[in-house]
């Protein structure tokens, strides 16, 4: 079990690197639901991850490295997130976790949705936290410039994402995204695509994560003005016929 009092320890000594904080409750919480995974990925493919220290960095420490540019102390309580590609619950759940956020977390597979949705129900998170099969365009449809966060883990190309991001978020709501690996090019088309829909580069941090298991680059971009392009366009074209 993953879930014990030794790798809590652990857990907050590595976030407390970066200025995370958790509770002793928080902690536990997130390394019950590395355990939920381990266990489901007895039966489908969530994680190539096998080492409990491995998964405790890059899954649970990785995530909660968004923490602080997806909400603070004060407007946490009511913040609405949306986890695009959320996969097997990183980083929403521990986002949730370890704020008093509300969360959907969608994927385009149903497997994974179903799991995750287990996860919270285990968890005791689904009064504030769900999982639903939905492609970000057509859920903006439903939920047009309706969420404060917007995050993303290894998910898609820079560019596709603040397109994504746009017509989720209301006037300075935040798309917060992890690269392990950013271009310039990749870069420049995240940037050329936010002047076209409205959101603006506001930061850019670079992290190691513990023990040499990568690097990672959090951009975060704030809408701040309203798209020139009318969004969300038909389902598929932010990847195929990207605006940059």
């Amino acid at each position: 079990m993953i879930c014990n009092d030794s790798n809590c320890s652990v857990l907050n000594t590595y976030l407390k690197a970066y200025g995370v904080e958790l509770r002793q409750d928080q902690a536990r919480a997130c390394l019950a639901h590395l355990d939920l995974v381990v266990e489901k990925n007895r039966v489908m493919n969530l994680t190539r991850i096998t080492s409990e220290r491995e998964a405790i960095i890059r899954h649970v420490v990785d995530s909660l490295l968004l923490l602080p540019s997806v909400c603070d102390k004060e407007s946490a309580t009511n913040l609405r997130l949306v986890d695009v590609g959320t996969g097997a619950g990183f980083p929403g759940i521990p986002l949730v976790i370890a704020s008093e956020a509300r969360g959907l977390l969608i994927d385009s597979v149903g497997k994974k949705v179903n799991a995750v949705n287990e996860f919270l129900t285990e968890l005791g998170l689904a009064d504030r936290a769900s999982a639903r099969q939905i492609r970000a365009e057509d859920l903006a449809r439903e939920h047009t410039h309706y969420y404060d966060a917007v995050t993303a883990r290894a998910v898609a190309d820079l560019g596709v994402l603040v397109e994504y991001a746009s017509p989720l978020l209301k006037m300075k709501g935040r798309l917060v995204v992890s690269k392990g690996q950013l271009t310039d090019d990749e870069l420049s088309r995240g940037n050329k695509t936010g002047e076209l829909v409205g959101l603006s580069l506001v930061s850019r941090e670079t992290y190691e994560l513990p023990e040499g298991e990568g690097h990672r680059v959090i951009l975060t971009y704030e809408r701040t003005g309203k798209s020139r392009v009318k969004l969300p366009r038909q389902t598929g074209m932010a990847k195929h016929k990207p605006l940059a």
